[in-house]
């Protein structure tokens, strides 16, 4: 291993050192400069002088190891990894701006933008989580935005990837985590559950909307241990600017016990995004801690059997899927609406966490004015809500399990692909249109949307459909 300090000039397998732009507790970041190319990177090496936690080596030894099988915009692009028997180090992605941490002189934000810094980071939390990874340190210092808007996560030393092993799990017994941010079962030692991101991301949006930290920023296992049975002021109660919706969602992702949070980052991201739909219970009217002898009662249970434990096989993304029946209510036969159904309920049967979005496409015209009412003096808005609502009533889904969406579009296929991208759509089900000469010309809406769609299309047809 190289010994010493590196130092701006030194060349290490062909990357020349440039600078040094950050000194952390466990690694320092270093611009440099690829010579082969002149192409520029950020590389990161391990604090590993003497007398240093040797977690510092270990959570690098995972990063190392977690990075490169990372794909996507939500991830630093990974360039290349340096040798612990040389000089450990790993090239990354040199991503410009900066991260979530010079936002907090602005604290608090006003609602609507932590609401869409939520979702955009759950964006990220869930490419992260179909990957097998779950991040354990989402924090503002670790986020960073891509010129188009989508949230980056950064640093993955403290990492837990479901195929490989967890180094930090089996040498070390104390949790590793940041303080603030820490979900009540990573207290607890539990580092397989990607239900705690969603938990250190209602921490970090729960300070972002009151300029105060749910749970403080404990040093000792004793005070981190607290937030297993002392629950945190109502957000509304520090600033009532904050609506009942986004308190709901935000007291939701910081219950302790994790199967009362989102079951997926993607559900948690659709209800950011579409917040007059989420159910309201009593979490939203809250305006006071529980009382004294409630927080008593949880203090004296065993700390384990206030949290849940994951199930055996680690809780995945797709677990909880997100499903979009997309209606043509236009002229829909009573048959082909019976058999939607039919088909959406046998998909959600096999799923008991999906969620069903239910979409129809309000036709916009290019050219002409578009007309709100219709010739009754209805809103054709609300008349397509209705329609919905009337197609679903026979699947009895309970409240917040089923959500309804009337898009207007000029395109109504690329409107359906839009809202599968940006929602995360696992599963996208629609009906086929009659024959028809337009529909031969033009192609169909359904034929785009399952060529082009990011994930699953089933396509339903009446026997009478041809082709």
């Amino acid at each position: 291993m190289v010994k010493g300090r590196l130092n701006v000039g030194t060349v290490i397998d062909g990357f020349r050192i440039d600078e040094l732009r950050h000194t952390g507790g466990m690694a320092h970041l270093w611009g440099v400069t690829r010579e082969e190319d002149g192409a520029t990177f950020l590389m990161k090496t391990p604090v590993v002088y003497e007398g240093e936690d040797p977690a510092a080596i270990v959570s690098f030894e995972m990063e190392q190891m977690i990075m490169p099988r990372l794909k996507g915009p939500h991830v630093p692009r990974h360039i290349a990894n340096g040798d612990f028997s040389k000089q450990p180090f790993i090239v990354m992605e040199r991503l410009e701006g900066e991260t979530l941490l010079p936002a907090l002189k602005q604290l608090p934000l006003p609602p609507e933008k932590v609401a869409d810094l939520g979702a955009r980071i759950a964006d990220a939390l869930q490419s992260l989580h179909e990957q097998g990874v779950i991040h354990l340190d989402i924090k503002p210092s670790n986020i960073m935005f891509r010129p188009g808007g989508e949230a980056v996560l950064i640093d993955y030393g403290l990492a837990h990837h479901r195929a490989l092993p967890d180094l930090m799990q089996e040498e070390f017994r104390l949790p590793y985590g940041t303080a603030p941010y820490m979900a009540p079962e990573q207290v607890m030692g539990i580092r397989s559950d990607p239900r705690s991101d969603l938990f250190a991301l209602g921490a970090l949006m729960y300070f972002f909307a009151t300029g105060t930290r749910p749970f403080g920023d404990p040093q000792k296992l004793r005070g981190l241990k607290q937030r297993l049975w002392k629950d945190p002021a109502p957000p509304r109660k520090l600033n009532p600017a904050i609506p009942p919706l986004l308190q709901e969602i935000v007291l939701r992702c910081l219950e302790v016990k994790a199967g009362r949070r989102h079951p997926s980052a993607a559900q948690l991201a659709h209800d950011l995004r579409h917040p007059q739909q989420v159910p309201l219970t009593a979490r939203a009217e809250k305006m006071e801690r529980d009382g004294f002898f409630a927080a008593l009662r949880r203090k004296g249970e065993s700390p384990m059997s206030l949290i849940d434990l994951p199930p055996p096989r680690e809780a995945e993304a797709s677990d909880a899927p997100i499903v979009a029946v997309a209606l043509n209510l236009d002229d829909m036969a009573p048959d082909l609406a019976d058999k939607l159904r039919r088909t959406a309920l046998r998909i959600l049967e096999r799923s008991p966490e999906a969620r069903l979005a239910v979409l129809n496409v309000l036709k916009l015209n290019r050219i002409a004015l578009d007309q709100t009412l219709d010739e009754e003096g209805n809103n054709k808005h609300v008349q397509r809500l209705v329609g919905l609502k009337d197609w679903a009533r026979p699947l009895n889904l309970e409240q917040g399990r089923i959500t309804f969406h009337v898009l207007e579009a000029i395109d109504p296929a690329e409107t359906i692909l839009d809202y599968a991208r940006v929602n995360n759509v696992d599963h996208i089900l629609m009906g086929a249109r009659a024959n028809s000469t337009m529909r031969k010309i033009l192609g169909s809406v359904s034929a785009k949307v399952a060529a082009e769609a990011p994930c699953t299309v089933t396509v339903v047809r009446n026997r009478s459909v041809a082709g």
